[in-house]
């Protein structure tokens, strides 16, 4: 079947119908099936008698069915939106908890979309849908996740595998390191291209090539250091602050700032635990997921969260009209306060994680 094109004139962002499922083409392939939750599949109502659970090929949860979480969910009155099942086996890729509590609750059908596509593509589409809902990952699972991700496609990049598996891409270059497996002169991104392991001589050609033609667009220098849009953008960023234009050689700068004193009563910013901030859209839909679990939605404590998150929320969405609001001589002040909240949320992400980084670092060693 042919692509669906008519909401997409250009081509750009096509929508895969049923049968391109069978033909994934990267990870971005998997983060847009992913993330679009199916909306357009048909909701079915199947005998749960006949759904198979697999949390051994299926599932990066190494501790299989969470028996309390099932029993929260069962609890609730809240509707499960619709499980997601691979068609030609039957084996739930996402809901396998809304599924127990379901027959906890005595029902004996249970509302599902249908993933058409291959095995394979199934199970990795278990580990995306299972790292962004319902309960959250351990770090273990998701070192896991990633694990099976690089086993399955080595050539795959850091970050492509990194947006799937809910770790930073340096954490799944450690990981890379420590399985063996062949690194390869290329790496497939997930737009599709493909580039090479080492662009440091790449960035070098950039960075002479910006500093001879200082007029020349940033596409113009990409094309001919062969090198994408965004990283000659990083370039021309680290030329203007007098950094050298491969990133490795500021490791010194940055070590050396992490040595110096912090003042009485203060505590040093950790680093954050997934490495790339979240652009504005996947902040938003990973909020979402959260707001929508019933462990949340059903305690007091996790509504507090939720309304702390639901503020953040709201800066997210329309932070520009918000900046553009705020009164001349609010700014400096608003601009400080942010930075502060912002260090102490990174603080809580350090901690949420319990030291993510040197325990990956360790598994990769």
């Amino acid at each position: 079947m042919e692509r669906d094109t008519r909401d997409d004139p250009d081509g750009r962002g096509t929508r895969d119908l049923p049968d391109a499922e069978a033909a994934p083409d990267g990870a971005d392939h998997l983060i847009r099936l992913r993330d679009r939750g199916f909306e357009d599949r048909p909701v079915e109502l199947v005998p749960t008698e006949r759904i198979v659970v697999d949390f051994d090929d299926f599932s990066p949860r190494s501790d299989g069915e969470d028996e309390d979480y099932v029993r929260t969910l069962a609890e609730t009155e809240a509707e499960f939106p619709p499980i997601l099942v691979h068609r030609a086996t039957m084996t739930v890729v996402d809901g396998a908890h809304r599924l127990r509590a379901a027959c906890l609750r005595g029902a004996d059908h249970i509302t599902a979309r249908f993933f058409e596509g291959d095995l394979a593509t199934a199970r990795l589409l278990a580990v995306a849908t299972n790292v962004t809902h319902g309960r959250p990952l351990s770090t273990d699972d998701r070192i896991a996740a990633a694990r099976r991700i690089l086993a399955a496609h080595p050539s795959w990049a850091d970050r492509a595998v990194a947006a799937l598996a809910g770790l930073s891409a340096k954490a799944v270059a450690r990981l890379r390191d420590g399985t063996g497996l062949e690194a390869g002169a290329f790496r497939i991104g997930r737009d599709g291209r493909s580039r090479p392991v080492d662009a440091s001589q790449r960035r070098e050609l950039a960075g002479e090539l910006i500093r001879s033609d200082p007029g020349a667009s940033l596409r113009q220098i990409a094309a001919r250091a062969g090198l994408a849009p965004a990283t000659v953008a990083d370039v021309r960023a680290r030329i203007r602050r007098g950094e050298s234009p491969v990133p490795d050689r500021g490791r010194g700068r940055a070590a050396a700032r992490a040595r110096e004193p912090v003042p009485p009563g203060q505590r040093r910013v950790p680093p954050a635990s997934t490495g790339q901030p979240l652009a504005d859209d996947e902040v938003l839909r990973l909020f979402d997921a959260l707001r929508r679990d019933p462990s949340l939605r059903f305690s007091d404590a996790g509504r507090s969260v939720l309304r702390v998150l639901d503020a953040c929320a709201v800066i997210a969405r329309d932070g520009g009209r918000i900046a553009a609001t705020v009164p001349p001589h609010c700014r400096e002040s608003l601009a400080q306060l942010a930075h502060g909240y912002a260090g102490i949320w990174n603080r809580l992400a350090h901690d949420l994680t319990g030291g993510e980084s040197e325990r990956i670092a360790s598994l990769g060693a």
